[in-house]
């Protein structure tokens, strides 16, 4: 409930961390609703996204990068890039830590990125280890880089996330809000219907073949009768890629197709027509084009 006599605030809020350490679990679940795709593979997250959550005047921007570690293809390195590059542009920076991980050497050089910044530690699925070996590792932690704040909690069941966003506002700096109050994030509709179909994609495929995809909405029409119409592609490196996104008789691709459309439809509240297009365009990590529309720079 907003207090009028308050003055408001405002600030932007990293989610920083390993692949796979529940930032976008997190991240939705401080939002209240779904705003980013998870899936039990690392590397997911492709863009920089914003969630929006309030607690009384202040408006809390979240903003869940891909997840920081050492790159070697052209997309890993972009995405490390962005993921780098919002460390400097946030007030306030929360590292993801995953408890059943530990610090390792990645979580070590993580720590080196944020020594001089205002950070709260998070650590990420406390229902797993003893809670012996919990305070020890938050000791360990404070001990390399002492955060402001400590917090225990399970992203995925949303146990402590509240404690995250009551006690944070009061360290975000007083301002107007940059966005209205009903809004949950930054990513347009179109490129959320195309998310949708990417976490399906990673969810249904095996190995590494779901990174070697992008799915991009090439139209979007809306009916007078409140339904939408979505035409999506799914590009992939290569034509032998081709038969395995499609599976036997169109069954792989209509399978998604169908999930999708399923979750847009609830999502959007509305009646979604959902088609998919397979195509192949080799190398499509090695164009600019592509990485333009992910908000990403290729160098």
């Amino acid at each position: 409930m907003v207090d009028a006599d308050k003055k408001q605030r405002c600030g932007f809020i990293s989610l920083v961390g390993l692949p796979n350490a529940g930032k976008s679990t997190l991240l939705n679940a401080l939002v209240g609703q779904k705003v980013s795709i998870v899936t039990h593979k690392a590397q997911t997250t492709r863009f920089r996204l914003r969630g929006i959550a309030l607690h009384q005047n202040t408006q809390m921007i979240f903003v869940d990068t891909p997840g920081i570690f050492s790159a070697k293809t052209t997309l890993e390195k972009a995405l490390v890039k962005d993921a780098e590059t919002a460390l400097g542009e946030c007030d306030l920076h929360l590292l993801v830590v995953d408890v059943k991980r530990g610090i390792t050497d990645e979580v070590e050089n993580l720590l080196g990125k944020l020594k001089g910044k205002r950070c709260a530690l998070i650590l990420n699925k406390m229902d797993l280890i003893q809670k012996e070996r919990l305070l020890y590792l938050a000791k360990e932690l404070n001990d390399m880089l002492p955060f402001e704040r400590t917090f225990m909690i399970s992203a995925l069941n949303e146990f402590g996330v509240q404690d995250i966003i009551h006690d944070i506002a009061d360290m975000l700096p007083e301002g107007p809000w940059h966005y209205p109050e009903d809004q949950l994030s930054d990513l347009p509709m179109r490129m959320m219907a195309a998310e949708i179909t990417r976490e399906k994609l990673f969810l249904r495929l095996h190995q590494e073949l779901p990174y070697s995809l992008m799915v991009e909405t090439e139209s979007w029409e809306d009916f007078d009768n409140g339904d939408i119409k979505i035409n999506q592609v799914i590009y992939l490196q290569r034509e032998s890629h081709k038969p395995i996104v499609l599976g036997k008789n169109g069954e792989t691709v209509k399978k998604i197709g169908q999930l999708a459309r399923e979750e847009l439809t609830k999502l959007f509240d509305r009646k979604v027509h959902l088609f998919l297009h397979v195509k192949v365009r080799e190398n499509w990590q090695e164009k600019p084009e592509f990485y333009n529309k992910m908000g990403l720079q290729l160098h």
